[in-house]
């Protein structure tokens, strides 16, 4: 393909104007199907998982001080920010701590933080991590337009205040629960290598893709590799 061929779009994400590759595909009648598809599957998916989700948090509480959700701060479509929703997989002082333990990421990009052997981990907080269902309140997040159920994960201010304007295309489209990079080795996929697989999402996305990724996601959970 000439570059001649190709139409370059400009927009302004977190405040920073991006030039890229546009993504007609998830906009317009497209785009309203697949808003039409989370909400139907969200709404669904927690009438089927509420008794298990009524467990879950019950379980949170009763393992360690504090509360059954954790809240965060996080950034989604266009630089937006937004409260997202997770069952809480860590102590209370969690965040508190986060500074002490800067010298033990295991992530060598300088952007992300991740450890395999998290000591704020309470002890149902890892088999939540394990089996992801810690990110099933995400549902929630869904159906009131925050997130999508396929989409680039939603990063934390901090993050995205380190990102490159090319970086910030992921930011074009709306974060989900689960995409790409989690069916590709999850948290053992480098922070370039998501970035890299964010944006080959974005430029071809599909439903059929999407379902793709949704039996991916669910066949990872179950064998619970790559995540901590």
């Amino acid at each position: 393909m000439s570059t001649e061929s190709i139409q370059l779009s400009q927009s302004q994400v977190a405040r920073v104007p991006v030039t890229g590759f546009p993504h007609p595909s998830l906009f317009g009648v497209r785009g309203i199907s697949k808003r039409i598809f989370d909400v139907t599957a969200a709404g669904l998916g927690l009438v089927i998982l509420g008794p298990l989700l009524l467990l879950i948090a019950l379980l949170v509480k009763l393992d360690s001080p504090g509360p059954a959700l954790f809240k965060q701060r996080r950034v989604g479509l266009d630089g937006r920010e937004f409260w997202m929703y997770k069952f809480r997989s860590m102590v209370m002082d969690a965040e508190a701590q986060l500074e002490t333990l800067k010298t033990m990421n295991e992530v060598e990009d300088g952007i992300t933080f991740k450890i395999a052997h998290d000591p704020r981990m309470t002890r149902l907080g890892r088999i939540l991590r394990k089996t992801s269902l810690d990110e099933f309140p995400q549902l929630f997040n869904v159906l009131i337009g925050e997130m999508s159920l396929v989409g680039p994960r939603p990063p934390i201010p901090k993050e995205v205040s380190l990102y490159t304007p090319d970086q910030k295309r992921r930011l074009t489209v709306m974060p989900g629960c689960t995409g790409l990079w989690q069916v590709s080795g999850r948290s053992m996929t480098t922070f370039k290598r998501m970035i890299e697989l964010d944006l080959e999402y974005i430029q071809s996305w599909s439903f059929r893709r999407d379902f793709q990724i949704l039996f991916k996601t669910i066949r990872v959970i179950f064998k619970m590799e790559g995540s901590f």
